[in-house]
């Protein structure tokens, strides 16, 4: 059996992903962890010192040996990092969402095919085994209930909850209903942040399904739940325990349940592990720039909708005296 070439990857942006990103990287036999960058340099070093590699400060100062690349820099800054990047011939895997707005992520994936460079996106839930498994049983669903629910973090407060929780899930049900989106209902609340915190979405699809998503960072507790019911079928799973259930019924309408069978692995560790082997194979990626595309457009108009919502009682408490 020969021998995989391991792929010269860096890690751009050495937050509280790329940390993880870095440390799967210097893990994995097919790649080769050249450095690391982030505009703290200090913080980069302390990265690069883990694994052995090399800090840098910027992306522009990566050697031309790096042909793939981990971009986990804030949202705001993914199109202006990663346009030069994959112009240079550096392969990228960029952190969920693909940018904040869609000129951005088409600007990004312009750049990607315009070169003929990968671009993959990271919906890390794609990659969960207990997803991958119920994926494979969804024939026809017709009606999904899902929340995710996080406690209080300061990260990704450069967003709402929808682009930083719900998108998500957003990406798993699109990929799970061969169908376009219909119509959009949704409200949501800003607790902590100058955005929404929680956020609440039903979505129409045109073949008939709807998908009702609850998304939170600021709960008490964490949960990621996902149910969704098809012709005589019901799939239940919990993404944390990564279990799940499928309960069937029989031609005499007796309910048969069988345990979701679920792979083993880290998320991250199969998820770049993918990357890696589209990088070598010159192969789609599982989550391509345009699937993310897909899935930050309804996010966008999802907070489109809470935006009107939000307007409404605003209006409302106005009226009522409410407030001034």
């Amino acid at each position: 059996m020969s021998r995989i070439e391991p792929v010269p990857v860096a890690v751009v942006g050495a937050g509280r992903f790329g940390q993880h990103h870095a440390r799967v990287y210097a893990s994995l036999p097919e790649a080769d962890l050249v450095g690391v960058v982030d505009s703290d340099l200090d913080r980069a070093r302390e990265i690069a010192a883990r694994h052995g590699c090399e800090a840098y400060p910027a992306a522009e100062a990566l050697p031309d040996s790096v042909c793939a690349a981990s971009l986990a820099v804030p949202t705001v800054c993914h199109a202006p990092v990663g346009d030069p990047l994959l112009n240079r011939g550096v392969d990228l895997l960029v952190e969920k969402p693909i940018a904040p707005d869609l000129d951005s992520a088409d600007q990004l994936i312009a750049a990607a095919e315009n070169g003929g460079r990968i671009l993959q996106v990271g919906h890390l839930e794609r990659f969960n085994p207990i997803v991958e498994a119920a994926a494979e049983a969804a024939t026809l669903p017709l009606f999904f209930e899902v929340h995710r629910m996080s406690p209080f973090s300061p990260r990704s407060l450069d967003i709402d909850v929808v682009l930083d929780l719900m998108i998500h899930d957003l990406d798993i049900v699109r990929s799970m209903v061969d169908s376009d989106v219909d119509k959009v209902d949704a409200s949501g609340l800003s607790v902590v942040s100058g955005q929404a915190d929680i956020a609440s979405a039903r979505i129409q699809f045109e073949n008939g399904c709807v998908a009702n998503l609850t998304a939170s960072r600021v709960s008490t507790e964490k949960i990621r739940k996902l149910r969704f019911f098809q012709p005589r079928e019901y799939v239940s799973l919990d993404y944390v325990r990564r279990t799940g259930v499928r309960i069937t019924l029989d031609d005499r309408n007796r309910p048969r349940f069988r345990t979701l069978p679920a792979g083993r692995g880290e998320p991250l560790q199969r998820q770049l592990s993918s990357f890696l082997a589209s990088v070598r194979d010159r192969s789609q990626p599982r989550v391509s720039g345009r699937d993310a595309r897909e899935a930050l457009g309804l996010a966008l108009r999802i907070g489109k909708a809470i935006g009107e919502h939000s307007r409404l009682v605003a209006k409302t408490l106005a009226a009522s005296g409410r407030i001034g």
